[in-house]
């Protein structure tokens, strides 16, 4: 009969063990170039550089984006903070939840 008492033991250990690792993930890093959800990898602004359309695009409802190799990731982060890499080749350090990298720092 202490079979299932060793089982919830295993159960409640296995838990806790995991549980905090699970919750936290580690902040990963990523390169690639920072644009907008609108535009992505091509910019349709005439007479605009890449960061200038970006800029527009944020500026009319458009989410800030990083542009790595196949991939397009949101990026949550202060606005004015993104600002300033707008079309640029960055290094983010962010934790990652689906598709979306919360930046913790940008280079």
């Amino acid at each position: 009969m202490k079979k299932p008492h060793t089982l919830s033991a295993s159960l409640l250990a296995l838990t806790l063990t995991l549980g905090p690792t699970l919750a936290f993930a580690a902040p990963q890093s990523f390169e690639g170039t920072v644009s907008d959800s609108m535009c992505g990898k091509k910019h349709m602004m005439p007479g605009k550089s890449d960061a200038d359309c970006t800029k527009e695009c944020i500026k009319a409802g458009s989410s800030y984006v990083l542009l790595s190799g196949d991939k397009i990731y949101t990026l949550s982060g202060k606005p004015a903070d993104l600002a300033a890499f707008a079309g640029k080749h960055v290094k983010v350090q962010g934790e990652l939840k689906q598709n979306t990298i919360a930046v913790s720092s940008i280079k």
